[in-house]
């Protein structure tokens, strides 16, 4: 079993930034892939950003540009860095980890509990 826990997750002013976290815990030897979601009320859950353990990286094209993903391998620890927020990238976010290189939402085995985003003046 592997553990996800997000933080850092909060209130910011449009165009401001913020980074969340996720950290895992337990057998993480068998995770390939890391992914960030987001879901707002009312929405399909949708992908945010993708990296692997080569540290291949992937972004949905509305955050391209403004959202970076990064791992800390000592650390156990996944980040997504979001600058230039706007207000319709708030949501909830969700980390998620996968034993397959290129999976599918689906195919994620691991779900975090997700932290709130909100952008809002």
């Amino acid at each position: 079993q592997v553990q996800l826990v997000e933080s850092g997750g909060g209130l910011v002013q449009p165009g401001g930034s913020l980074r969340v976290s996720c950290a895992a815990s337990g057998r993480i030897f068998s995770i390939k892939t890391m992914g960030w979601y987001r879901q707002a009320p009312g929405k399909e859950r949708e992908l945010v950003a993708t990296i692997t353990t080569g540290g291949s990286t992937n972004y949905a094209d509305s955050v391209k540009g403004r959202f970076t993903i990064s791992r800390d391998n000592a650390k156990n620890t996944v980040y997504l860095q979001m600058n230039s927020l706007k207000p319709e990238d708030t949501a909830a976010y969700y980390c998620a980890a996968s034993i397959r290189s290129a999976p599918a939402t689906y195919e994620y085995d691991y779900w975090g509990q997700g932290t709130q985003v909100t952008v809002s003046s």
